[in-house]
């Protein structure tokens, strides 16, 4: 899962990076509001976590951006400001929380976590897909009671696969998602098949079918349509 941390604080968003890449997101990072606006407008993000105070913009007007191009990223605003108004401007614009400054790192993971369980999966941490169920929290998937040996990347390919079920991903997109700022390096494309390729042969070898549809010129579609 991706994030975009736009944190203007050096040794906050090193230790940002460095607790959140361990807890399985790819992070992206940006440190004034120019490189934030860039960001959020060309990329797409599961959640971006967003101060308020940034050199050369504010982070409200950011959340306008965010509502004036219709970008689907969950928002939590973490800030050392503490009047209300702020808060309650924030909320109004589309943040989904307001974490304020100082605060723990494991309550902002719960919260990111929590947010993208609401937005992408239903609120539950169990999906199921015809034979496959997958244990977001756990990182762990199954078919049929029997587990599937997954890498990291595999893992999040599966994720969001499954965030967009019925739904072509292009191969660009699946590049962005699993690549963040290094998404330049997949210009072939050659990393996104290999992995594509990888991820069915797992499921199918462990008793699921063909889930993972190609649509060609495209990208990729899950669908299990062909079980009903």
């Amino acid at each position: 899962m991706k994030l975009l941390l736009v944190e203007d604080e050096p040794e906050l968003l090193a230790s940002l990076v460095s607790y959140l890449q361990a807890q399985h997101y790819i992070c992206e990072v940006a440190i004034t509001y120019a490189q934030a606006q860039e960001k959020m407008l060309l990329y797409n993000y599961e959640c971006i976590v967003l101060d308020l105070t940034l050199p050369g913009g504010d982070g409200l007007e950011l959340l306008r951006e965010l509502q004036r191009h219709q970008k689907a990223a969950g928002v939590i605003i973490t800030s050392a400001r503490a009047a209300v108004d702020d808060r309650i401007t924030g909320l109004e614009l589309g943040a989904d929380d307001y974490l304020p400054k100082p605060f723990y790192l494991p309550e902002l993971s719960a919260r990111i976590s929590a947010l993208v369980r609401r937005r992408h999966y239903q609120g539950t941490n169990l999906l199921q897909a015809g034979k496959l169920s997958v244990d977001v929290p756990a990182r762990r998937a199954t078919v049929e009671g029997h587990p599937v040996t997954l890498t990291r990347t595999e893992f999040d390919l599966l994720l969001l696969l499954l965030a967009n079920q019925g739904r072509v991903i292009t191969k660009g997109a699946i590049a962005e998602h699993l690549s963040g700022d290094a998404a330049e390096q997949f210009d072939t494309f050659e990393s996104v098949y290999a992995h594509v390729k990888n991820l069915k042969r797992k499921l199918t070898e462990a008793g699921a079918s063909n889930y993972i549809r190609m649509v060609y010129g495209l990208g990729y579609r899950f669908d299990t349509s062909s079980e009903t």
